[in-house]
């Protein structure tokens, strides 16, 4: 999801501009291969005068073939630069599927409601739940701008009435109300669907 939303962060890294897909590398070393409609005839025919002069090059998505005009050095040249590109789509992957990101994803909205629902986990799964949403908590939330924390319960267990602003206080703030959460809890049937609705009733949240 957010490498493809990652447009702003191509553009960051230059890939866009550097002119890196097929169809650019192929308008800087090459010309297209023209059809042009005969009357006489009464189809496309395409120029033959290319023909054993150029390599060419056919573009599977649509057939087109272009006739390639570049130096090796030119070739070379996009060769490192797609090695380069190659490199950081690499590391922008090993970013997105690390930490809190591996779990949660990106967070990419500014005010959210984290809706807490452990049901009956053991106590070490509960604690490698709270792991995980602290992490989150100091590794995303802190990035944002406002956040809110709902437990669902048989009674709802709210951090914050409503969302928060993000400081480094109101994180850690979070972080100690969800450590200080007991482990077992009272719970009903709707009781993860009450927690949704009070989250959403907050016009502020966006996710």
């Amino acid at each position: 999801q957010s490498l493809v939303s990652s447009s702003k962060w191509l553009q960051r890294y230059g890939l866009k501009r550097n002119k890196l897909s097929l169809s650019q590398i192929l308008s800087q070393i090459g010309f297209q291969h023209r059809k042009d409609y005969v009357t006489t005839l009464g189809k496309p025919v395409a120029s033959r005068y290319a023909d054993g002069l150029f390599p060419q090059y056919k573009r599977t998505q649509d057939g087109n073939v272009y006739n390639l005009t570049a130096k090796k050095e030119l070739i070379l040249h996009f060769v490192d630069c797609l090695m380069g590109a190659i490199e950081l789509y690499k590391q922008r992957m090993e970013w997105l599927t690390s930490e809190s990101r591996q779990i949660f994803g990106v967070i990419q909205e500014q005010c959210i409601v984290i809706v807490l629902d452990f049901g009956i986990a053991a106590p070490t799964e509960f604690d490698l739940c709270r792991d995980a949403l602290s992490m989150v908590l100091v590794e995303q939330v802190i990035q944002i701008a406002r956040f809110n924390l709902i437990r669902a319960a048989q009674h709802l267990m709210k951090w914050q009435q409503k969302c928060t602003p993000v400081s480094e206080h109101t994180v850690k703030s979070a972080v100690t109300w969800l450590w200080k959460l007991d482990h077992m809890t009272a719970v009903s049937h709707t009781s993860s669907a009450e927690a949704l609705l009070e989250a959403m009733g907050d016009e502020a949240v966006s996710s």
